[in-house]
């Protein structure tokens, strides 16, 4: 079941260029603030996606409950940055649930993974591969804008 997204990053030289002048900690919560707008990205697709699973006949809406999650124990344990973008509340519906806009919505796991008697529809998954290029663009695109401030910001410190 586990597929292999790949992908390769060309044109980055001055950003290696720039991470090489900057300490770890700058170049954490740059790279933290990039991750989150490209993440960001993911959640704003995976949500367009999930509005045509919703039905306007119920309270209940997948697309509300998706929310974007920064992974503090992948932190903790490797030190990589990371953020989580999924949908809200368990997987087990509590008997008599609510209809409300916010209620639980564990049935997107059928939809997205299907069962043996329906076809997966999957969202999430396409969300990040077909928009890949533009995510990474983006991240990279923000993650340069906060290199150069930090850059900036250490420059004009040094000088006063």
């Amino acid at each position: 079941m586990v597929d292999e997204v790949k992908f390769s990053l060309i044109g980055i030289d001055s950003l290696l260029g720039k991470l090489a002048t900057v300490n770890d900690e700058v170049k954490r919560k740059t790279g933290r603030t990039a991750l989150r707008r490209a993440a960001e990205m993911v959640a704003k697709n995976f949500k367009e996606g999930a509005r045509r699973w919703d039905d306007p006949d119920t309270g209940r809406s997948i697309a509300d409950n998706i929310v974007l999650r920064w992974n503090g124990r992948l932190f903790r344990r490797t030190g990589d940055l990371g953020f989580r973008v999924g949908v809200l509340h368990g997987a087990v519906l509590v008997k008599n649930g609510s209809t409300e806009k916010s209620a639980p919505t564990p049935h997107w796991r059928l939809l997205e993974f299907g069962t043996e008697h329906i076809a997966a529809d999957p969202v999430a998954r396409p969300a990040l591969e077909d928009h890949i290029g533009e995510v990474t663009n983006e991240f990279a695109t923000q993650f340069v804008k906060g290199l150069d401030r930090a850059i900036r910001r250490a420059e004009k410190a040094r000088s006063s």
